[in-house]
């Protein structure tokens, strides 16, 4: 990056399964953002505006309700990593000196949506239509999860305790789809209704509405604004797209091969100068406990093979030595879509502000967060605490 660039501002929404109108969601988080930097939205130079399932005009027209001031407003998606890609172009949009300060806006409604259809290949028989254009995600995510049950010996207890993890994790979280009343144990989660053998119902993300936002600036920006706070610096962004390799099948993969995210990682950790051992808090897309277990070995937290014993000995939870998740991830804190990967650095700057209360990491100074997108894309980013 050619200038440094700071994470000055988030804002939310809570995430829910009930009704409440987008453009509501969308002022709520911007305006929640903006206090939060200490902005008016005159300061902001350019909008990046990340939804899947809205109309074309939504979210230049759900701008005006913060302010018409001219700023070039533009709409990206990238499936499950539009947020996150959202907020890559809003740090690059600084970086590259577009603009001075920008933000990065997630919104959307799943339940009003919905998942899009896909379409047989041209040419082929609709009547017999192919592999990936039946299977939903839950399918992909469950055979990814009996292979390595198979591979490395994984018991469904393990799986219950990634899901009971993060269900405790979110009861914390203002901001969570999923707030349970009391601690969630394994045993409950095993007994929740089966999806797709072995992820039951409690093991599955939640789909819901919400709305994230995060203003990025300038160091000088971020000193003049600080107000005593410390400055989160974002130090690595990073974004790939698969890499064909001997064999490669092409079947329109949910979160695409391994190597995608381990690629993507050893980017991160190089543009930062840090390693998996120096981070204090991870975030990934985790829709189903089969990627969070994945995920640890994938990103170098532990070798292949040791991601059960993180598991086992507690080590990423709250109070552990990496913790995943803190909000709740996409299993409890929900995954609407747009704002998912926005949500993630929300929790994530607030973190190494030391600002979570009763789920912040102690002492936490570096920050990953990691989208994948149907097609399939990675994005990482590393937040760092100045």
């Amino acid at each position: 990056m050619n200038r440094e660039v700071y994470v000055i501002g988030v804002g939310m929404h809570l995430f829910t399964k009930g009704y409440v109108p987008l453009r509501d969601m969308y002022f709520t988080a911007g305006v929640d953002a903006l206090e939060d930097a200490g902005l008016k939205f005159r300061d902001i130079g350019c909008l990046y505006n990340g939804y899947i399932g809205g109309g074309m005009m939504e979210g230049v027209g759900y701008a005006k309700d913060l302010g018409m001031t001219g700023l070039p407003v533009v709409h990206v998606e990238n499936a499950s990593a539009t947020g996150s890609s959202a907020f890559r172009e809003a740090v690059w949009a600084v970086s590259g000196g577009a603009a001075d300060v920008a933000m990065a806006m997630g919104f959307d409604d799943m339940a009003r949506s919905g998942m899009p259809r896909r379409k047989p290949p041209p040419g082929r028989n609709k009547a017999v239509p192919g592999f990936e254009s039946i299977l939903l995600p839950a399918g992909f995510f469950a055979m990814w999860a009996v292979r390595r049950m198979h591979e490395a010996g994984t018991t469904v207890e393990t799986f219950a305790a990634i899901a009971a993890k993060n269900w405790n994790h979110a009861r914390h979280n203002p901001m969570a789809q999923r707030r349970a009343d009391h601690e969630i144990t394994v045993e409950e989660v095993l007994a929740a209704p089966m999806v797709a053998y072995p992820h039951t119902a409690m093991m599955a993300c939640a789909s819901g509405a919400g709305a994230a936002c995060a203003i990025v600036a300038t160091r000088e920006w971020a000193e003049r604004l600080a107000g005593g706070r410390p400055l989160v610096k974002v130090v690595a962004s990073q974004l790939q797209s698969e890499v064909y390799s001997e064999g490669h099948v092409f079947l329109g993969a949910v979160v695409g091969p391994a190597s995608s995210t381990e690629r993507t990682a050893q980017l991160a950790y190089e543009e930062a100068g840090l390693g998996p051992e120096d981070l204090s808090l991870v975030h990934v897309h985790d829709a189903f406990p089969i990627e969070e277990l994945m995920y640890y070995e994938l990103l170098g937290i532990c070798a292949p093979g040791e991601g059960d014993r993180l598991v086992h000995d507690g080590d990423t939870a709250i109070g552990g030595r990496i913790p995943f998740s803190t909000d709740g991830g996409l299993t409890a804190r929900g995954h609407p879509g747009g704002p998912t990967g926005l949500a993630q650095v929300w929790d994530a700057t607030r973190q190494l502000r030391g600002e979570q209360g009763p789920f912040q990491v102690h002492d936490a100074r570096n920050a990953l967060v990691h989208m994948m997108g149907a097609g399939s894309v990675c994005v990482i980013h590393i937040l760092q605490r100045g």
